[in-house]
């Protein structure tokens, strides 16, 4: 009877289990950054929330209502203002320090910024200290947040196999829609309260939950390890000095590409996740807790979708799914408010689910790996963290933009669903620019350019 020598079996045993651990890492690495973006955009997601529901009441009492609404939203697209700063800088020592420890200290000052906003005294009393205090709480938000996105995906799609960075990569993209999830399930639960009771306090449970929230996440996010090309660009002394003037120097196609790709992405979602609440409960007479709920199944359903879209990228590439994705969206801009005009709750729901479960996945869950793999290691987590904030900063504002068009308008939704159609067709275009990454190197010693015009799949 034959059999394998014990010495010759040790070899392959070992490989096994140094293949299984290897996936364990990666596992691990791949939960830490989607539970960390989906506390980062639970705590970003219930301050847009608060901003539609109660905050012009609450910081703004002097304005009328439709003004209060409005200035609400402006320290909301304060968040958006300090995202690119916060790409810089948390960028330039994640490139240069690594990514992990960075990735601990985004966490914590997202938490701590959301927490003091559930703690912070109304303009009754404390008057105008009130609202100033609002925006620099939203600004550390928002610079938080900047370095929070670049990070994860860097960390994740470095430390995945080539060629399942798209399915990996979309995992801490699913934070946005589970954010999304937990922040809408909160604020659907405190509504339920009398409005005097919601006014006076219940709005501050989401916030003050974050506690809870993020001692989670930084427990798992102390138990990842840092990258192995971020440890060769260590060893081989590529650490750059000045990251981000590295990258706009070098990478500055790039950097405008992924720029473009996230507004045809952030600037629809944004239209659904924080303009339609207002807008439907004044001017289309829907209940907000149709369009909460509406929002809620719509987000669970990107969910699952996200990490699907990601396989796709793996199988036919980045381009042509977001691509797919860009062109859909682009059509769905004006059904989208045709379906809500309506007044009928399914096809509401089902408008919010076109939006967030199709368009908005497709486009988003690829570019985690997509932007990853468009800079090289030096500057990658500069390089996607800037280009991805600098389309956040387009993308915030457009909730308050859209309130002064409608209002301007009497109400119609034409002029917010042209510029989303206009934003998508945006992306489309920057998609077709950029070459198709999927399978790249992303070694240190690689340095990738897939900005030539519009190359052959």
């Amino acid at each position: 009877m034959s059999h394998i020598p014990v010495a010759d079996a040790a070899p392959d045993a070992r490989a096994e289990g140094h293949h299984q651990a290897s996936q364990a890492a990666i596992r691990r690495t791949a939960l830490a950054g989607m539970i960390g973006t989906t506390i980062e955009w639970y705590d970003f997601y219930i301050y847009g929330l608060a901003a539609a529901l109660v905050f012009g009441t609450e910081f703004f009492p002097d304005f009328s209502p439709t003004a209060g609404t409005l200035a609400a939203f402006g320290t909301f697209a304060v968040g958006f203002v300090a995202r690119p700063l916060g790409g810089v800088i948390f960028g330039h020592f994640g490139d240069r320090v690594g990514r992990k420890n960075v990735l601990m200290l985004t966490l914590f000052l997202m938490g701590a910024a959301t927490v003091v906003v559930g703690l912070l005294p109304g303009y009754r009393t404390i008057g105008l200290w009130a609202p100033v205090l609002l925006v620099t709480l939203r600004f550390l938000q928002g610079f938080a947040v900047g370095g929070e996105w670049g990070g994860a995906v860097t960390m994740v799609v470095e430390s995945s196999p080539r060629d399942r960075r798209g399915f990996y990569g979309s995992l801490p993209q699913m934070g946005v829609p589970l954010g999304l999830v937990l922040s809408s399930t909160v604020f659907a639960a405190v509504s339920t309260l009398p409005d005097d009771d919601l006014l006076a306090w219940g709005w501050r449970i989401p916030f003050l939950l974050s506690v809870v929230l993020i001692a989670v996440g930084l427990f798992l996010r102390s138990r990842i390890t840092e990258t192995q090309t971020f440890a060769q660009v260590k060893a081989a002394g590529q650490a750059r000095k000045m990251p981000a003037m590295e990258a706009f120097r070098r990478h500055w196609k790039a950097i405008a590409l992924t720029v473009g790709m996230y507004i045809s992405a952030g600037v629809p979602f944004y239209i659904v996740s924080v303009f339609v609440l207002p807008y439907g409960s004044s001017h289309l007479d829907l209940s907000r807790g149709v369009l909460l709920t509406g929002m809620l199944i719509a987000a669970v359903a990107e969910g699952l979708a996200v990490p699907c879209f990601g396989t796709l990228s793996d199988r036919w590439g980045r381009r042509p799914v977001f691509v797919g994705a860009a062109g859909f969206a682009a059509v769905l801009a004006f059904p989208f408010f045709w379906l809500l005009a309506t007044g009928q709750t399914g096809l509401t729901w089902l408008a919010m689910l076109l939006a967030l479960a199709v368009a908005h996945a497709g486009m988003y869950a690829p570019t985690a790996a997509m932007y990853a793999e468009l800079f090289p290691a030096d500057v990658r987590y500069t390089g996607t963290s800037i280009g991805y904030q600098l389309g956040g900063v387009v993308a915030g504002f457009v909730p308050l933009v859209a309130g002064a068009l409608v209002s301007a308008a009497d109400g119609a939704s034409w002029p917010i669903a042209a510029i989303w159609a206009g934003a998508a067709l945006v992306g489309l275009v920057c998609a077709l620019v950029v070459h198709e990454s999927r399978g790249c190197d992303l070694t240190p010693d690689h340095a990738p350019d897939h900005t030539e015009p519009f190359p052959t799949p």
